[in-house]
């Protein structure tokens, strides 16, 4: 269950993509038991449709959640080299020359 609560993301994507080429198969039994177009133009909506749709949002979530994991790793990056810079230092201090003509 925790496993699911921090990757919602790529657990819907799957569920998509599941539910997508479920609804495509069962949509292809429909239209290959009937001969007459008007009879499968009903699964062609529905589930032809209805079954791309469900595969590219699972698909969209999937990698949604894969850059999600990169810029997580790209902000660890990024810290551990904030981390590691030096501070900047200016040296000795000196006055500033001002120019006064």
């Amino acid at each position: 269950m925790r496993v699911l609560r921090t990757q919602w993301d790529r657990a819907l994507g799957i569920a998509g993509v599941v539910a997508g080429a479920a609804v495509l198969v069962i949509g292809y039994f429909g239209v290959s038991g009937t001969s007459y177009p008007a009879e499968q133009l009903p699964y062609l909506i529905s589930g032809g449709i209805v079954g791309v749709l469900l595969v590219a949002v699972g698909g969209t979530l999937w990698l949604s959640a894969d850059l999600r994991d990169e810029w997580l790793v790209l902000a660890d990056l990024r810290a551990e080299l904030q981390r590691l810079e030096p501070e900047p230092t200016d040296g000795p201090a000196t006055p500033r020359q001002v120019d006064r003509r």
